[in-house]
Protein backbone atom coordinates (compact mmCIF):
# COMPACT_ATOMS: atom_id res chain seq x y z
CA UNK A 1 0.00 0.00 0.00
CA UNK A 2 1.31 3.43 -0.94
CA UNK A 3 0.16 7.02 -0.41
CA UNK A 4 2.46 8.42 -3.11
CA UNK A 5 -0.45 9.05 -5.53
CA UNK A 6 -2.55 10.52 -2.71
CA UNK A 7 0.22 12.95 -1.72
CA UNK A 8 0.84 13.95 -5.32
CA UNK A 9 -2.82 14.71 -5.96
CA UNK A 10 -3.27 16.67 -2.73
CA UNK A 11 -0.21 18.72 -3.63
CA UNK A 12 -1.59 19.68 -7.04
CA UNK A 13 -5.35 19.74 -6.53
CA UNK A 14 -5.87 23.12 -4.86
CA UNK A 15 -3.76 24.99 -7.43
CA UNK A 16 -5.50 23.23 -10.32
CA UNK A 17 -8.97 24.08 -9.01
CA UNK A 18 -8.05 27.71 -8.33
CA UNK A 19 -6.60 28.09 -11.82
CA UNK A 20 -9.72 26.87 -13.66
CA UNK A 21 -12.44 28.46 -11.51
CA UNK A 22 -12.49 32.01 -10.17
CA UNK A 23 -15.41 31.25 -7.84
CA UNK A 24 -13.57 28.34 -6.25
CA UNK A 25 -10.45 30.49 -5.93
CA UNK A 26 -12.50 32.98 -3.90
CA UNK A 27 -14.53 30.66 -1.67
CA UNK A 28 -13.36 27.03 -1.97
CA UNK A 29 -11.19 25.29 0.61
CA UNK A 30 -10.05 21.74 1.27
CA UNK A 31 -8.90 19.72 4.27
CA UNK A 32 -6.88 16.50 4.28
CA UNK A 33 -7.35 13.48 6.56
CA UNK A 34 -4.30 11.32 5.88
CA UNK A 35 -4.52 9.06 8.95
CA UNK A 36 -7.79 7.28 8.15
CA UNK A 37 -7.93 3.73 6.78
CA UNK A 38 -9.07 5.31 3.52
CA UNK A 39 -7.54 8.82 3.53
CA UNK A 40 -9.84 11.54 2.27
CA UNK A 41 -9.92 15.11 1.02
CA UNK A 42 -12.93 17.20 2.03
CA UNK A 43 -13.96 20.34 0.17
CA UNK A 44 -15.96 23.13 1.78
CA UNK A 45 -16.84 26.81 1.89
CA UNK A 46 -16.87 28.99 4.99
CA UNK A 47 -20.26 30.43 5.99
CA UNK A 48 -20.21 34.20 6.49
CA UNK A 49 -17.70 35.28 9.14
CA UNK A 50 -18.54 32.52 11.61
CA UNK A 51 -15.87 30.16 10.24
CA UNK A 52 -18.47 27.41 9.96
CA UNK A 53 -17.77 24.91 7.21
CA UNK A 54 -20.30 23.84 4.62
CA UNK A 55 -18.98 20.69 2.91
CA UNK A 56 -19.87 20.00 -0.71
CA UNK A 57 -17.57 17.14 -1.77
CA UNK A 58 -15.44 14.34 -0.30
CA UNK A 59 -12.78 12.38 -2.15
CA UNK A 60 -11.67 9.03 -0.72
CA UNK A 61 -8.43 7.20 -1.48
CA UNK A 62 -8.06 3.42 -1.52
CA UNK A 63 -4.39 2.70 -0.65
CA UNK A 64 -4.62 -0.96 -1.69
CA UNK A 65 -5.67 -0.13 -5.24
CA UNK A 66 -4.06 3.33 -5.23
CA UNK A 67 -7.18 5.02 -6.59
CA UNK A 68 -9.45 7.92 -5.71
CA UNK A 69 -13.21 7.53 -5.57
CA UNK A 70 -16.39 9.36 -4.56
CA UNK A 71 -19.26 7.74 -2.69
CA UNK A 72 -22.72 8.47 -4.08
CA UNK A 73 -26.32 7.55 -3.36
CA UNK A 74 -28.93 6.86 -6.03
CA UNK A 75 -31.73 9.31 -5.02
CA UNK A 76 -34.44 7.02 -6.36
CA UNK A 77 -33.39 3.65 -4.96
CA UNK A 78 -30.98 4.62 -2.17
CA UNK A 79 -28.19 2.37 -3.48
CA UNK A 80 -24.73 3.24 -2.20
CA UNK A 81 -22.19 3.32 -5.00
CA UNK A 82 -18.75 4.62 -5.75
CA UNK A 83 -17.29 6.40 -8.76
CA UNK A 84 -13.61 5.72 -9.36
CA UNK A 85 -11.61 8.69 -10.65
CA UNK A 86 -8.65 7.34 -12.65
CA UNK A 87 -6.54 10.47 -13.14
CA UNK A 88 -5.99 14.03 -11.94
CA UNK A 89 -8.12 15.52 -14.73
CA UNK A 90 -11.13 13.42 -13.72
CA UNK A 91 -10.59 14.32 -10.06
CA UNK A 92 -10.43 18.06 -10.80
CA UNK A 93 -13.52 17.90 -13.02
CA UNK A 94 -15.51 15.89 -10.45
CA UNK A 95 -14.74 18.35 -7.65
CA UNK A 96 -15.34 21.32 -9.94
CA UNK A 97 -18.73 19.92 -10.96
CA UNK A 98 -19.67 19.24 -7.32
CA UNK A 99 -18.71 22.81 -6.41
CA UNK A 100 -20.99 24.31 -9.05
CA UNK A 101 -23.81 21.91 -8.14
CA UNK A 102 -23.42 23.19 -4.59
CA UNK A 103 -23.37 26.84 -5.67
CA UNK A 104 -26.49 26.25 -7.79
CA UNK A 105 -28.28 24.48 -4.93
CA UNK A 106 -28.17 21.07 -6.62
CA UNK A 107 -26.23 18.57 -4.52
CA UNK A 108 -27.37 15.43 -6.32
CA UNK A 109 -24.05 13.75 -7.08
CA UNK A 110 -25.73 11.02 -9.12
CA UNK A 111 -27.75 13.33 -11.37
CA UNK A 112 -26.11 11.79 -14.44
CA UNK A 113 -28.14 8.62 -13.78
CA UNK A 114 -31.47 10.43 -14.15
CA UNK A 115 -33.58 9.08 -16.97
CA UNK A 116 -31.46 5.94 -17.40
CA UNK A 117 -32.58 2.46 -16.47
CA UNK A 118 -29.55 1.11 -14.62
CA UNK A 119 -29.60 -2.09 -12.60
CA UNK A 120 -27.45 -3.10 -9.65
CA UNK A 121 -24.92 -4.73 -12.01
CA UNK A 122 -24.58 -1.75 -14.36
CA UNK A 123 -21.23 -0.01 -14.40
CA UNK A 124 -20.79 3.69 -15.11
CA UNK A 125 -17.56 5.51 -15.96
CA UNK A 126 -16.72 9.05 -14.95
CA UNK A 127 -14.83 10.51 -17.90
CA UNK A 128 -14.14 14.22 -18.22
CA UNK A 129 -13.87 13.91 -22.01
CA UNK A 130 -17.57 13.09 -22.44
CA UNK A 131 -20.75 14.93 -21.50
CA UNK A 132 -22.59 11.66 -20.84
CA UNK A 133 -21.58 8.52 -18.99
CA UNK A 134 -20.82 5.23 -20.70
CA UNK A 135 -21.08 1.60 -19.67
CA UNK A 136 -17.80 -0.04 -18.68
CA UNK A 137 -16.70 -2.92 -16.50
CA UNK A 138 -14.24 -1.27 -14.15
CA UNK A 139 -15.15 2.23 -12.97
CA UNK A 140 -18.53 2.32 -11.21
CA UNK A 141 -19.67 -0.34 -8.78
CA UNK A 142 -22.24 -0.90 -6.05
CA UNK A 143 -20.89 -0.54 -2.53
CA UNK A 144 -21.32 -3.74 -0.55
CA UNK A 145 -23.00 -2.91 2.78
CA UNK A 146 -23.55 -5.53 5.46
CA UNK A 147 -26.49 -4.42 7.59
CA UNK A 148 -25.70 -5.15 11.23
CA UNK A 149 -29.16 -4.32 12.55
CA UNK A 150 -32.77 -4.55 11.34
CA UNK A 151 -34.74 -1.36 10.88
CA UNK A 152 -35.20 0.15 14.34
CA UNK A 153 -38.22 2.41 14.86
CA UNK A 154 -37.24 5.77 16.30
CA UNK A 155 -40.61 7.50 16.00
CA UNK A 156 -44.11 6.29 15.17
CA UNK A 157 -47.61 7.71 14.95
CA UNK A 158 -50.25 5.27 13.75
CA UNK A 159 -51.48 5.96 10.20
CA UNK A 160 -49.36 9.10 10.02
CA UNK A 161 -45.59 8.76 10.18
CA UNK A 162 -42.85 6.27 10.96
CA UNK A 163 -39.11 6.96 11.16
CA UNK A 164 -36.67 4.04 11.27
CA UNK A 165 -32.89 3.70 11.37
CA UNK A 166 -30.58 0.90 10.32
CA UNK A 167 -26.84 0.54 10.86
CA UNK A 168 -24.46 -1.19 8.47
CA UNK A 169 -20.78 -1.43 7.56
CA UNK A 170 -19.23 -0.85 4.13
CA UNK A 171 -17.34 -4.08 3.56
CA UNK A 172 -14.50 -2.60 1.53
CA UNK A 173 -13.66 0.38 3.74
CA UNK A 174 -15.03 -0.53 7.17
CA UNK A 175 -16.94 2.78 7.27
CA UNK A 176 -20.28 2.92 9.05
CA UNK A 177 -23.57 3.57 7.26
CA UNK A 178 -26.65 4.96 8.97
CA UNK A 179 -29.80 4.57 6.89
CA UNK A 180 -32.84 6.68 7.78
CA UNK A 181 -36.24 5.82 6.30
CA UNK A 182 -39.12 8.25 6.75
CA UNK A 183 -42.58 6.93 5.84
CA UNK A 184 -45.47 9.39 5.78
CA UNK A 185 -49.11 8.61 4.97
CA UNK A 186 -50.82 11.40 3.04
CA UNK A 187 -54.42 12.58 3.26
CA UNK A 188 -55.01 10.60 0.05
CA UNK A 189 -53.94 7.47 1.96
CA UNK A 190 -50.72 7.15 -0.04
CA UNK A 191 -47.52 6.06 1.66
CA UNK A 192 -44.53 8.28 0.86
CA UNK A 193 -41.06 6.93 1.55
CA UNK A 194 -37.94 9.05 1.89
CA UNK A 195 -34.59 7.32 2.39
CA UNK A 196 -31.21 8.86 3.21
CA UNK A 197 -27.83 7.25 3.89
CA UNK A 198 -25.05 8.79 5.97
CA UNK A 199 -21.53 7.33 5.68
CA UNK A 200 -18.90 7.98 8.34
CA UNK A 201 -15.58 6.58 9.50
CA UNK A 202 -14.80 4.96 12.83
CA UNK A 203 -12.73 8.01 13.74
CA UNK A 204 -15.76 10.25 13.20
CA UNK A 205 -18.22 8.10 15.14
CA UNK A 206 -17.09 9.19 18.60
CA UNK A 207 -17.31 12.88 17.67
CA UNK A 208 -20.79 12.43 16.19
CA UNK A 209 -22.04 10.59 19.29
CA UNK A 210 -20.56 13.22 21.62
CA UNK A 211 -22.05 16.12 19.64
CA UNK A 212 -25.52 14.60 19.73
CA UNK A 213 -25.35 13.63 23.41
CA UNK A 214 -24.20 17.09 24.49
CA UNK A 215 -27.03 18.87 22.64
CA UNK A 216 -30.01 16.58 23.29
CA UNK A 217 -31.52 19.04 25.78
CA UNK A 218 -31.67 21.78 23.15
CA UNK A 219 -33.64 19.63 20.68
CA UNK A 220 -37.42 19.58 20.39
CA UNK A 221 -39.64 16.50 20.29
CA UNK A 222 -40.30 14.98 16.88
CA UNK A 223 -44.06 15.26 17.35
CA UNK A 224 -43.78 19.03 17.45
CA UNK A 225 -42.85 19.05 13.76
CA UNK A 226 -45.36 16.60 12.29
Amino acid sequence: MSLEWFDRVTGELQDNLESICDKYDQTGHMSIERGAKHPRIEFYTEIDDELERDYFCTLFFDPSNEEFYMETVDPEYGHLSKVILPDIEDIVDAVHESFHDYMNGDMNEVSYMDGEDYTETDIVVYDSDYDEVENTDQIYEEIDVEWETPEVTAYYEEDEVEVTYQFGVVQETGDGVLRRINRIRTEEDEMLKDETNFIFSKEEAGTIIALIASHLDSMGDTGDYF
